[in-house]
C-alpha cells in the first residue's frame, strides 16, 4: 500500500490548494462538486483531461474484473489528489465512499503545469508500487496492520483513526474476504493492539506492535 516498510509519504494537504489554483486559469478552476455516498465521479473509459482534489470525504478508485469482482486500487482522503492518466481516457472508476466534495482542475490550452504536477504524480506511482508489495504478502494480519499504519499516518499520526471505507472495501483493496478482514480486526482487538470505537473508527493502542506487524 503506501509506504509501509519503507519511508513514509507526505500527503498533500489543503494548504497545497492555493498553489494548484494559482497554476491554472481562473476559468479552468471549477466550483466544488458534491457527491453522495456511492456516486460515480468518473467512469472507466470516459475521457480524461482533468485532475481532482478531495475537499472533504473520501474516494475509492477501482476496476471491475471480467468475472464481476471489484479490485480497489486506491483510497483518497481530504487534501489528496487523483485522476492523473497517461492517456486520454480513464482506466478506472472513481466513486465517492461517503458524502464527498471534490475540486476539479482543468489546465488551459498552452499552459504547462508539469513541474507542479510531477510530485503529485510520482507520489501516486509510489503508493501504487507499495500497494503491490502489500498484496504480495501472504499474511492477512500484515496486510491489515500495514493498512492501519498507513491510514493513521495519512490522518496526521493520531491514535484515533477514521475509516470511511467499509470492511468490504478494505477486503477488495487488500485482496482479502470480508470475513477475513473482520476476523483480523477482532484478533487485533483481542491482542490489545487496537480498540474498536465504532464500525468506522478505531483507536491504535499499541502503535509499536502494529508497526512491527506491518513490516
Amino acid at each position: 500500500m503506501h509506504a509501509y516498510a519503507t519511508s513514509r509519504i507526505l500527503v498533500p494537504s489543503r494548504l497545497a490548494m492555493p498553489r494548484l489554483a494559482e497554476t491554472v486559469e481562473a476559468t479552468a478552476l471549477q466550483p466544488l462538486s458534491f457527491y453522495p455516498a456511492g456516486a460515480e465521479i468518473y467512469g472507466q473509459g470516459e475521457t480524461a483531461g482533468a485532475f481532482y482534489q478531495v475537499e472533504f470525504g473520501a474516494v475509492r478508485i477501482y476496476r471491475l474484473l471480467a468475472d464481476g469482482r471489484r479490485q480497489i486500487s486506491a483510497f483518497h482522503l481530504a487534501g489528496e489528489t487523483f485522476g492523473f492518466e497517461a492517456g486520454t481516457t480513464h482506466h478506472f472508476f472513481a466513486e465517492a465512499i461517503n458524502a464527498t466534495s471534490v475540486r476539479v482542475f482543468r489546465t488551459a490550452s498552452g499552459v504547462d503545469i508539469s513541474r507542479q504536477l510531477l510530485p503529485l504524480a510520482l507520489e501516486g506511482l509510489t503508493r501504487a508500487q507499495e500497494h503491490l508489495l502489500v498484496l504480495g504478502r501472504q499474511n492477512a494480519i500484515e496486510r491489515i496492520a500495514a493498512f492501519l499504519v498507513d491510514m493513521a499516518e495519512r490522518q496526521g499520526g493520531l491514535q484515533q483513526v477514521e475509516l470511511p471505507m467499509s470492511r468490504m472495501d478494505i477486503g477488495d483493496y487488500l485482496g482479502l474476504t470480508i470475513e477475513t478482514v473482520s476476523r483480523v480486526f477482532t484478533r487485533l482487538k483481542d491482542k490489545g493492539v487496537i480498540r474498536l470505537l465504532s464500525l468506522r473508527s478505531i483507536e491504535i493502542v499499541r502503535q509499536d506492535a502494529l508497526q512491527i506487524m506491518s513490516e
